[in-house]
């Protein structure tokens, strides 16, 4: 189980985080919603043990994060933000790695792949698998050595729709095996159905949501708001050609204009991600409706070509170009 109460965390003379109550018990799958600014950082680091609390408690299967971070390491999983896997291993040579600390037979390693839909990229380096593929090998070793309570953070992060229903169905069997399972995202995407509970975190404070799961295309606007000229201009997403990240700011390319967003590249690539808009690259979210060639320049070189009268291009990265195949079926 997992338990927090009454918690308050304090930062300088800022409370960051209040949460009065947030339990998940075994077999459950719970999610708390809102950005990493909002106050899921520092929950996460609670979680973890990396923080203490400045009031109340945490409890992570019955221990104090902080007190028993060693006993927790082997019953606690935990996926985050970053993958952590070592690029030049095979992905079957990072499950070994860690069956070895856990004290787990290879066999394990085997069994997880294989659970995570990667049976027959074993030999692959993890570097060399697409974003998809590889948010999936960090599951596995999340749940390696099967743990009584897992904590994921945006687990769906570059994925495919492949890849999201893998990952869906792990967490599934994970919480049908008795673990308690804590989910922290952005958004509702991906989680209907999923989730026994929704809460949400803004400016650190910690509100329950209705027991219907949030609707997922909440997140997704009609229109874009772009504000130009001391006046809210609203674009229909399916006049953009794609958005671009420059010089810390996100702009949005229509055939006849570039206008500046208020939104950063990846909040659009939320908003947008199921109105057909794919991250080409780290620099661009490219609507697909508006492709007309993928060109391989080299093995590990590509661009796409819009269909806009200038024949736009627009890089496309070797991960991204991988993920693309598997989406469109090429």
């Amino acid at each position: 189980m997992i338990e927090i109460s009454r918690l308050q965390k304090v930062v300088g003379q800022d409370a960051v985080l209040e949460v009065d109550d947030l339990r998940v018990a075994g077999g459950e799958v719970v999610a708390v919603l809102g950005p990493r600014s909002g106050g899921r950082a520092y929950l996460l680091a609670l979680l973890l043990g990396r923080e203490t609390p400045t009031a109340g408690h945490v409890r992570v299967l019955g221990a104090d994060p902080v007190d028993a971070r060693a006993l927790l390491k082997r019953h606690l999983g935990a996926l985050l933000a970053e993958n952590g896997l070592y690029e030049r291993q095979s992905a079957l040579a990072n499950l070994t790695f860690f069956c070895r600390l856990y004290g787990l037979p290879k066999e394990r390693a085997l069994e997880t792949l294989a659970e995570v839909g990667l049976a027959d990229r074993g030999a692959t380096r993890a570097g060399q698998l697409p974003e998809g593929l590889a948010r999936r090998l960090a599951l596995g070793r999340a749940i390696l050595h099967r743990p009584g309570a897992l904590v994921l953070e945006d687990p769906f992060a570059g994925c495919d729709e492949a890849s999201v229903a893998v990952i869906r169905r792990v967490i599934a069997a994970q919480a049908a095996g008795g673990a308690a399972v804590l989910i922290l995202a952005e958004g509702p995407l991906h989680l209907a159905d999923l989730c026994d509970r929704f809460y949400a975190l803004s400016r650190g404070l910690l509100s329950v949501l209705p027991d219907e799961a949030p609707a997922e295309s909440a997140p997704i606007p009609f229109k874009v708001p772009v504000r130009a000229d001391d006046k809210i201009i609203l674009v229909n997403p399916a006049e953009i050609l794609y958005a671009v990240a420059r010089e810390s700011r996100t702009y949005l390319q229509t055939s006849g204009a570039l206008l500046p967003s208020q939104y950063t590249l990846t909040e659009l690539e939320e908003r947008l991600s199921r109105s057909g808009f794919f991250r080409a690259h780290r620099a661009y979210l490219v609507n697909l409706q508006h492709v007309r060639e993928v060109i391989p320049y080299t093995r590990d070189s590509f661009t796409l070509r819009l269909d806009d009268p200038a024949g736009t291009q627009i890089p496309l990265s070797k991960s991204a170009a991988a993920d693309l195949r598997a989406l469109l079926g090429y």
